[in-house]
């Protein structure tokens, strides 16, 4: 906590030498606006009210836009004009290359903030916001490493193992044995329900575990045919095509129905989901899921804090977004808002070491997820990352999933998005 109120005190110093930085809420403070979407939690876990605590000449407002594909336009041509920005912009992984590349110019240097230290933060993550001049853009703030969450009473009808380290090493270094359970399930199940919610959940986690995915780190595209997606691809329609799957979309409300009635055993599910199924399977199901390693370390998901040399109150904004990101601060979120830090120090910390959560029987998450972290590849992020991904979950997989489509039409269907979505 020392180094993140001495970081806090050099940003104050700073702010106070600026002529940007003034009181401007009537009562003598500087108010901070920092720009999200969806909920990144800084609120519900009491961080701006410590961060206000700790200096009582700044105000922190928050302005939310829930959807992503609403809130990144709105930011970039904000960025452009340089008016109508927030003071800290967040930013989600899938966008944050297209953000650097062509916008980067307009965005602070991060790693000259007072207190910030590369070697805090996983080096594949520090990576994602490093520009090609080694400028970085946006300070990391939640990962997404992934395990598998399981229903242990499904299992168990199923007559297959339910502790969590048996579990594991069921399908231990590839997705492939993962989809080996899926037909040993698929062959007692239990009445009415499939061993997975979706194709595209079982795409998304076998891709995320592979450096190269779309793009190669010449640049070359590979979402044309790479190893990886190919793998993902082929993983995914293999259990569409054989039945594993509940045939639903992620977050659309069937979706959440088919939680609470049990209606599938299995969900990749990174440390941002525990919560969405506690909600959605409810209290019926407490102490029926339990989380288990998956096959291959792999991150889904994830943001950035980001500071536009617009902002009004820059070199506060930099303080504060800092701090923000700061290990310490970082394990705190965790702890209250099941946010994965992409600091490592966090994971020694005890919100970390010793975190368990009771709805999943118990698990020792923190250290499930902490070993996928470490484990997860540096990803190559290339041009519109988040569109092509998209592509293959919501265009392709849904053809064969959902509509019986043949696997050979819909791989045409998806590159023909991709290509309109890249500008071929």
């Amino acid at each position: 906590m020392r180094r993140a109120r001495a970081a806090l005190a050099a940003g104050v110093l700073l702010c106070a030498a600026l002529t940007g930085c003034t009181a401007d809420d009537g009562a003598g403070r500087t108010t901070l606006s920092v720009g999200t979407f969806g909920v990144f939690g800084y609120r519900q876990a009491g961080l701006y009210a410590e961060y206000e605590r700790l200096h009582p000449e700044i105000r922190i407002k928050e302005s939310v836009i829930e959807r992503n594909d609403t809130y990144f336009p709105q930011f970039l041509t904000h960025l452009v004009t340089g008016s109508g920005l927030a003071d800290v912009q967040a930013v989600e992984v899938g966008t944050v290359h297209d953000l650097a590349a062509g916008q980067g110019h307009r965005l602070e240097d991060l790693s000259r903030a007072p207190g910030v230290r590369r070697q805090d933060w996983l080096g594949w993550k520090w990576a994602q916001a490093t520009t090609a001049d080694g400028r970085t853009v946006g300070l990391g703030t939640d990962i997404g490493p992934i395990a598998v969450c399981y229903r242990k009473d499904l299992f168990r009808r199923a007559g297959l193992p339910t502790g969590r380290e048996a579990v594991g090493r069921l399908w231990a270094g590839d997705w492939r044995k993962y989809l080996d359970v899926g037909r040993a399930y698929r062959k007692r199940a239990p009445e009415g329900t499939v061993f997975t919610d979706s194709a595209a959940g079982v795409y998304n986690a076998a891709i995320h575990g592979h450096p190269e995915r779309y793009y190669d780190r010449a640049g070359r595209r590979l979402w044309t045919g790479g190893p990886a997606v190919r793998e993902a691809w082929d993983l995914a329609v293999r259990a569409a095509r054989e039945g594993l799957t509940a045939r639903l979309k992620q977050f659309e409300k069937p979706w959440d129905q088919a939680y609470a009635n049990g209606r599938f055993a299995t969900v990749a599910c990174p440390p941002w989901m525990l919560g969405y199924i506690k909600e959605k399977s409810g209290d019926a199901a407490r102490g029926q899921w339990d989380v288990a390693t998956a096959p291959r370390p792999a991150s889904w998901g994830g943001s950035f804090l980001t500071v536009p040399k617009a902002a009004r109150h820059r070199a506060a904004a930099v303080a504060l977004a800092a701090w923000l990101t700061a290990p310490e601060q970082q394990a705190k979120l965790f702890a209250r808002q099941s946010s994965f830090p992409s600091t490592p120090a966090s994971y020694g910390m005890p919100e970390l070491r010793n975190a368990r959560n009771p709805y999943f029987g118990g698990a020792p998450v923190g250290e499930i997820f902490a070993r996928a972290a470490r484990g997860a590849p540096t990803l190559v992020i290339g041009d519109r990352e988040q569109q092509i991904g998209t592509a293959f979950t919501d265009v392709g997989i849904p053809q064969v999933e959902q509509q019986g489509r043949a696997p050979e039409a819909a791989w045409k269907a998806a590159q023909k998005e991709i290509r309109n979505a890249v500008d071929e």
